[in-house]
């Protein structure tokens, strides 16, 4: 498919399908006529790109970290790989770590905020005559 309709299905726009490929996060095929061609295989690659974005991940560590989830780990590659980089992907692993603990923490707030709003309304409609100002 050409890169409208692979922006189209991935949710994102022929310019930021461009820009991925100038950072070598992705790397279309070419037709004869040079238009650029994604595959299937393409578009979970893009999938997998805008998640990494969403979590907060910089392309420079996206290129690092994308061969270790989109390929089977024997063929994993490790171009360019210094102490400096280990660092920075320790310091990003240990940054969304505690994001996900924040994010689970709201998360189980927010549940049992729900359960009590139910067994509060629940108790309202089974008992006659209490109105919303009797339970306070």
């Amino acid at each position: 498919m050409r890169i409208g309709e692979a922006a189209q299905r991935t949710g994102t726009t022929p310019r930021l399908l461009r820009y991925y490929e100038q950072q070598g996060l992705i790397a279309p095929g070419r037709s004869e006529n040079g238009y650029r061609e994604y595959d299937e295989n393409a578009l979970g690659r893009i999938a997998q790109i805008r998640d990494l974005l969403r979590a907060g991940l910089p392309t420079r560590l996206i290129q690092q970290v994308l061969p270790c989830i989109s390929t089977p780990h024997s063929s994993i590659r490790f171009s360019g790989l210094t102490p400096e980089m280990v660092a920075l992907l320790e310091a990003e692993q240990a940054r969304l770590t505690a994001r996900i603990d924040c994010l689970t923490r709201n998360r189980d707030a927010i549940a049992d905020y729900l359960a009590a709003l139910r067994e509060t309304n629940g108790q309202q409609e089974h008992a006659p005559g209490r109105t919303a100002d009797d339970s306070a």
